[in-house]
């Protein structure tokens, strides 16, 4: 089968059709996601998701790319990254090994010394490189993830791949992609990102999932959690989001802490299994102190009434 058949087969033509894709690779996404993803690979536009750290955003890509049958490339974005980790970078150890042939050979052409060793043959390709020299039909889907980690210059050299899908190597030119890779863009939202960029994208913020949905999700990711426990600890994790902590849990973390509960062999939530696994939920010493201070009872007696009203 060409490539050409496997796009038509595989790009969704509907957005139902994008959320029967997410569903089939286990993401639960609700429809305004779909419909962004569904109009970003309609449009040929980057999608540009924005939300607090667990609730999923990098999930979407590798889903996107596993459903699609994409190569799935991801630059992970931080502190001081640059072109030449993000691009490409020349090998600089063989060039020398190749100069230093060529002058054991006699062969003293600066010419055509320059124009060999600044050849494809040394060139080192990093992601975005490798997301622009994607096989025709078969794009990739190139996740660049967290974003907000990297300073307002790396931005500005996104803006050529974004708007022309094209980067530009001095020694060699402009490499224009055959066709736009599937672009996502993450961010936490720990600084704003220029708007000079967010408007070449399709923006989407990811918020955590109403409880009806995260309850769907921890059933799917922790399939071997009891019925009532999974209630119960989504509707911890729910409230829980309403008190004022340093970093509320994400959705993966709802699932690590099933998944953890399944372990020890829990069927329901009571206090001493909260207080010994919130090292689970939580990441802060501080938000730990607090629920173990009588806010977490509070909680589970709250969530326990609330379940017994809805019986």
């Amino acid at each position: 089968m060409d490539g050409s058949t496997d796009v038509t087969r595989a790009l969704p033509d509907s957005i139902d059709a994008t959320a029967e894709l997410l569903g089939g690779e286990g993401y639960v996404a609700d429809r305004s996601l779909a419909t962004v993803l569904f109009l970003a690979l309609k449009m040929k536009r980057p999608i540009f998701l924005e939300g607090e750290a667990g609730v999923g955003k990098t999930e979407i890509a590798k889903v996107l790319a596993k459903g699609l049958d994409r190569p799935l490339i991801r630059l992970q974005c931080y502190e001081g990254l640059d072109v030449s980790s993000a691009l490409y970078e020349w090998n600089y150890a063989a060039q020398m090994i190749e100069i230093r042939l060529r002058e054991a050979s006699g062969d003293t052409s600066r010419e055509s010394a320059r124009s060999e060793i600044f050849s494809n043959e040394f060139l080192i390709r990093r992601p975005i490189l490798q997301a622009m020299e994607g096989e025709p039909g078969r794009a990739p889907v190139l996740l660049i993830d967290e974003l907000d980690r990297t300073d307002e210059a790396f931005e500005a050299f996104l803006l050529e791949v974004l708007a022309d899908n094209q980067v530009t190597i001095p020694e060699l030119g402009t490499i224009r992609a055959p066709e736009p890779p599937i672009v996502v863009i993450t961010t936490n939202r720990t600084r704003e990102i220029h708007d000079a960029l967010k408007r070449r994208c399709l923006y989407h913020w990811v918020d955590y999932p109403e409880a009806d949905r995260e309850l769907e999700i921890v059933r799917l990711k922790a399939p071997n959690a009891n019925a009532d426990l999974a209630k119960e600890l989504v509707a911890f994790v729910q409230r829980l989001r309403e008190t004022d902590l340093f970093k509320a849990p994400g959705v993966a973390e709802t699932i690590d802490w099933a998944n953890a509960l399944t372990e020890l062999n829990a069927v329901a939530l009571d206090p001493r299994y909260v207080s010994d696994t919130l090292g689970v939920l939580l990441k802060y010493q501080d938000d730990i102190q607090r629920l173990q201070q009588g806010e977490s009872t509070r909680i589970l007696d709250e969530v326990k009434r609330d379940l017994r009203n809805q019986s």
